[in-house]
């Protein structure tokens, strides 16, 4: 009898520390997948559309490498999709980051007043929305920060370049793209320092070519026949620039034509060291793409954020 009582409790013995052991692997096992899944939450679930105004504009080149570089830093994922300028288009791709379920999306929005019903489709959805380069002027929607170069004064760095380059004198035409706020600055700082520092300098002209280099030689062609004492040019961005010298370099006026654009791109650069344009106002659009996903990181970390982040504009001139 006591060897069978001890043996039951022998049995007894064996089996509790098996289950200890048990629970103790079970636990240790569970500790280990919640600091995995906490690792997980902490260093990369999530997850942001982008929507820029056109890709294959060496500017949003820049930008989302920006963007990348900085999301890859902080683990999150990140899609970018073109919009091409059209504010359909545009909505449709917002559309699409709502139903993947995206924590955030960022927009430099095609037309900065129709993009608001957009922007209310991802309020209602509990998506934050941030801007780059382009603000939004819609009358409805929520945007957490904006991110984008001192536009105001890139305009009036522009407008310094193209004065001195002509001694203060002259007729001029801007190349234009009224729908995009940023361009909307740009103008306005230029012709706010024309007024103040270059009287003698007239604008005597004003017309769109949507930022593209066809269209601006277009524009450019038209131009030169309105007006053929014309002595400058300033194009809203470098495809505007550069199409405005394409046009005036088939028409034998290379050098009586003052061009300035706006970003100091790569073949901008060529240009302006090569002397067929007089200089751009240099924006940094890498920055902007790495500061707005900082922007983001500090909004999913509890952050309050400031509404408008300027970047400041710097100046080309040419290789020194």
């Amino acid at each position: 009898m006591k060897k069978i009582v001890g043996g039951v409790l022998a049995a007894l013995i064996v089996l509790a520390v098996a289950g200890c052991t048990s629970k103790q692997s079970s636990s240790t096992s569970a500790t280990a997948t919640n600091q995995a899944s906490s690792q997980s939450v902490s260093a990369g679930s999530k997850s942001i559309g982008v929507s820029l105004l056109d890709l294959q504009a060496q500017f949003y080149q820049d930008m989302e490498q920006g963007m990348r570089s900085e999301a890859a830093k902080y683990g999150y994922t990140i899609t970018f999709q073109d919009a091409n300028h059209d504010q359909a288009k545009q909505t449709s791709q917002v559309e699409d980051f709502i139903s993947k379920k995206v924590d955030a999306i960022i927009l430099s929005p095609a037309d900065s007043k129709a993009v608001g019903p957009a922007i209310v489709e991802a309020n209602n959805a509990n998506v934050p929305v941030f801007t780059a380069d382009i603000a939004s002027t819609a009358s409805k929607g929520i945007v957490i920060t904006h991110v984008a170069s001192d536009n105001v004064q890139g305009g009036k760095v522009a407008a310094d370049l193209l004065g001195k380059a002509l001694g203060g004198h002259g007729t001029i035409a801007i190349i234009d793209e009224p729908e995009v706020t940023s361009v909307q600055d740009r103008v306005h700082g230029f012709k706010q320092e024309l007024a103040a520092k270059y009287p003698a300098i007239i604008i005597v002209a004003d017309q769109t070519a949507g930022g593209d280099r066809t269209q601006a030689a277009n524009v450019m062609d038209n131009l030169m026949q309105q007006y053929p004492s014309l002595s400058g040019v300033f194009g809203i961005n470098d495809d505007s620039a550069l199409g405005a010298m394409r046009s005036i370099a088939a028409a034998g006026k290379t050098g009586k034509i003052k061009v300035v654009g706006y970003d100091a791109n790569t073949e901008a650069k060529k240009a302006i060291d090569s002397g067929l344009m007089v200089g751009d106002p240099q924006q940094h659009p890498d920055q902007i793409g790495k500061l707005v996903i900082d922007q983001i990181h500090l909004y999913f970390s509890g952050n309050k954020l400031p509404k408008v982040i300027p970047v400041p504009v710097g100046s080309y001139t040419g290789k020194k």
